[in-house]
């Protein structure tokens, strides 16, 4: 209510993403709902673990309908990672230069082989970082479904995971200025699935800016 106050007051320097409470997921959903019918939101903003619980759980499903109910972007904010190996050299690895990246990865990786994009095709999901390096990854991650070792441990979902990228995904540039990323981003999912973020004030937003314009 205090973020809607303020895009109130600022309509042309704000808009707002829902921070929902996933643990009771139904009113968790009625919350989205009410934040974008009735206070304008664009969306609904979540780490990408709740309390070491990823999102794939079938308990959060009613948001994700949700989302895609009233055809809003979740998106997919790092977290520091579950896994307690990645915490032994502190922020270094567990935080933004890496472990975040390697969390996020992971936890849109399991929304895919859950079926969640089966049962709510609509649904579109935003990831920073361009892509958290899954771009780079995009023709590896069909392996098991195009080659397994078993026919029978083909995951159980209705196209490549490659698919579900490239349709229900979206990237931003925050905080990843590198232009090779930035290439292999837009070939691997299209110039029309990469979105400009800044990731301020953790980054540079003068820098941000210089990359945009240095690009080929």
């Amino acid at each position: 209510d205090e973020l809607a106050e303020i895009i109130r007051r600022y309509p042309d320097r704000f808009m707002g993403y829902a921070a929902l409470a996933p643990k009771e997921p139904i009113k968790a959903a009625d919350e989205l709902e009410r934040a974008v019918t009735e206070l304008g939101f664009k969306g609904w903003n979540t780490h990408s673990n709740i309390a070491g619980a990823y999102l794939d759980g079938e308990r959060y499903l009613p948001i994700f309908e949700r989302a895609e109910k009233l055809d809003v972007p979740v998106y997919l904010h790092p977290t520091v990672p579950a896994m307690p190996q990645v915490r032994t050299y502190g922020f270094a690895i567990a935080g933004a230069p890496f472990g975040f990246g390697m969390e996020t990865s992971m936890c849109m990786m399991r929304l895919i082989y859950s079926g969640l994009f089966d049962k709510c095709p609509g649904l579109k999901i935003i990831l920073g970082h361009l892509g958290e390096a899954l771009p780079f990854l995009i023709k590896r991650i069909d392996w098991a479904y195009v080659r397994p070792f078993d026919p029978a441990a083909r995951p159980g979902i209705s196209k490549r995971p490659s698919q579900y990228l490239k349709e229900n995904v979206y990237v931003t540039t925050s905080g990843n200025y590198y232009q090779p990323a930035f290439m292999c981003t837009r070939e691997a999912m299209g110039i029309d699935r990469i979105l400009l973020g800044t990731d301020s004030p953790y980054e540079d937003s003068d820098e941000c800016i210089r990359f945009i314009e240095g690009l080929p």
